[in-house]
Order: C-alpha cells, then structure tokens, then sequence
C-alpha cells in the first residue's frame, strides 16, 4: 500500500512541479463570478469549515491506507468519533458499544449520549455473543475499538460485523492502535473507520488531528455535519500529517518490532505480573490478534508487581520514555492509564475495564529497541530497591 496519489492530482505537467504539496494555508477563496461562486459551495475552494484543497489531499491518502472510497479530516480525534456518532444517531436509538475503549469515548458513549436520548448497552469487548445478544429492534450503531486501549483487547471482528450485519446495524471503530499497516477494518466489513490522526498517522506528536473512512453515503452526512458543527481540520495540520503518511509504513514496522521485544523482556522478569500485547503468546487471543492483523502494534502495557507506589517510582524513573499521554509518534511514551487517559472514569468503572491503578501503558518509538530495555531494565531496579 502506497500514500503516494500523484497519478491523481489535477495540474500542469510532471516537470518542475513540488515533491512536497504546497500548503493552501487559506481559510477563504475567491470566485470569479456569482455562477463561479455557487459551483464552489460546499467544495475545496469555498470556505475551509467546508474543504481545502490541503486537507482534501490528506483525506485521499487516508482513504487509500484504508481501503475506502472516502474520507473525512477533523481537528481531533474525537471530533472525529463524536461527528460520526452523532451524526448516525438520534433520539430514541440504541448503540452497544464496548466498555473496553478509550476514556473520552467512554465518556461521550455513558455520559453525553443518554443526555441526547440515545439509548446505550456495554458489553465485553472480548465476546461476540454479548455484541449480538444485545442488539435490539432500535440499535442503529455498534461501536467497536480493537485492540483496546489500554488492555489490549481484540474484538473478534469477522463474528461482530456479521451479527451487525445481519440485524441491519452500522458499525464504527477506532483503529487508532492498530493504523491501517496493521488492520484494515473494511476488509472485514467495518462500515465506518475512525482514527486519532494525532497518533501514528501523523508520528511526530506535533498535531491534533482525526479521521473517518466509510462509503459516499456515509461520508457525505458525516461531512456534511462537520461544516454545521465546525470540527475542521487546519490546512497546516494536514500538511504536516501527509508528511507522517509518507513515512507511516516504516515507523510503525519498527514500533511493531521493538513492542514485541520488549513484551518478551517484561514477561520473562518477576517483577512483572501480566504483560498485555496481542502479538504475544502470552496473550489470551493470541490467535484471533494473528488473524486478523499483520502486526501488533506500537503500544503494549503491562502490570507491576505491588502497589501504586512502585508503579509511581518506576515510571517516574525511566530516563528514555517520556511521562506523558498519547502514542503514535517517533519518541517512546510511558503513562499510567488511571491517571490520564482513564481518569474521569469512576473506580469501578475503571476496575470493569481492567485499568488498575498498576497498569502501566508504554507507546515505543523509533529508537533503537536495545536502548529502551536497558532503560526499563534500570527503572525496574531502582522501583524494586
């Protein structure tokens, strides 16, 4: 899979034109004539809350990544989730979605949909017969993220997609972890893609940025709906996240290599009590993870042995994975998932969904793999006394 599509831009002919795109770095443009003015509207050369001819170049890419015939660039990833939710959604609907996903989502799914009188059924990530079981006559969506953030989950994809199907039900999910190097959702009947395009998409965490994929149809309502609520992305931003598509396929082959490197060092050490990565044979599916990705991924997490206080003192004191939130990017990441991406969830919330307050979460960058073992290694001793 390439993101190169200069076979399909317009313009003058090969010779002397820009390797780079140029930026359209224009919130405006100007029509010729009134008639000129109304073919515009609603295009790339109208208003940029409608399009830009940047930010439509960053949604080719994206849509040729997933193998879908559109996509749709937000301002941020949820931008990106809530548009399409609200957009497939009414009153008196009903959505099942995992309880297993990211914190914000789990927020607008508990907390902001019942408040707009959609109806919502969480269930477990990890069993099909939950998803089909509890879809009902009204359920319209059915919102899946695999793997799950920040367990690591997998959502047996082929088996929810065909219940889905069946009674009639759109589905939606984030392939924020996974990037479409290592899954591709339409290919398994996923209507609708979602994307944090802050995370590997882009790969250089100076961004926010989302993404959605889906068929014309889908992608026009939900297009239409970010021009009335105003989620646009900046012509910058796409710039700079075509520039992270062009180098995609090679970061996130070495994350998926140096992840799984450092998932075997933490399952061989005592000190650690469970490692969670999919491309792991630890991992309970292991195989359905095989399946259905050519690769595991940039991000693992893991459990220490003890108590809060040694989870504190060992993230506190690794040296070449920075504290901080998000994933995705050239530089290693480590967070502690109740304390950030988790943390306006309630304890038992938190406990449904398996994020203690133990859990560390390690998003691995590019740099050499060796480096940041000998890094986990030290911080494991000085925690550990």
């Amino acid at each position: 899979m390439t993101t190169d599509d200069r076979d399909s831009r317009s313009g003058p002919p090969r010779t002397n034109r820009p390797v780079v795109p140029p930026i359209v770095q224009s919130a405006t443009f100007e029509a010729a004539s009134i008639a000129e003015l109304r073919r515009q509207v609603g295009g790339n050369t109208f208003y940029a809350r409608h399009g830009n001819p940047t930010v439509a170049h960053a949604e080719r890419l994206i849509a040729q990544l997933e193998g879908a015939s559109h996509a749709v660039a937000f301002g941020s990833g949820m931008a990106a989730v809530s548009t399409t939710l609200l957009t497939l959604l009414q009153a008196g609907d009903h959505v099942v979605a995992q309880r297993e996903v990211y914190g914000a989502t789990f927020d607008l799914v508990v907390h902001w949909l019942p408040r707009l009188g959609v109806q919502v059924t969480l269930v477990d990530a990890t069993s099909p017969e939950q998803f089909a079981d509890a879809t009902q006559a009204h359920t319209k969506v059915i919102y899946l993220e695999s793997p799950t953030n920040p367990t690591l989950r997998i959502v047996d994809l082929r088996r929810v997609v065909g219940a889905a199907r069946r009674h009639g039900v759109v589905t939606v999910m984030d392939n924020t972890f996974a990037s479409p190097i290592n899954q591709r959702p339409h290919e398994l009947g996923v209507d609708v893609v979602v994307h944090s395009a802050t995370k590997y998409l882009s790969g250089h965490s100076d961004i926010l940025a989302g993404a959605v994929t889906a068929s014309e149809a889908i992608a026009a309502r939900i297009r239409e709906a970010r021009v009335c609520w105003g989620g646009a992305l900046d012509p910058h931003a796409a710039w700079l996240l075509i520039r992270g598509l062009h180098t995609l396929s090679l970061r996130v082959a070495r994350q998926n290599a140096s992840a799984l490197r450092i998932a075997e060092f933490l399952s061989g050490d005592r000190r650690v009590e469970r490692v969670h990565y999919p491309f792991h044979p630890s991992h309970p599916q292991y195989a359905l993870a095989r399946s259905q990705m050519s690769g595991g991924g940039g991000v693992l997490s893991f459990e220490l042995r003890g108590d809060a206080d040694r989870t504190r003192r060992f993230v506190e004191g690794l040296r070449r994975f920075a504290l901080a939130p998000s994933l995705g990017g050239v530089e290693s990441l480590v967070t502690v998932p109740a304390y950030s991406s988790h943390a306006a969830m309630s304890a038992a919330e938190r406990e449904r969904a398996a994020v203690s307050d133990q859990l560390v979460r390690m998003a691995v960058g590019v740099e050499p793999v060796e480096d940041l073992v000998a890094d986990i290694r030290q911080a494991l001793d000085a925690a550990t006394g």
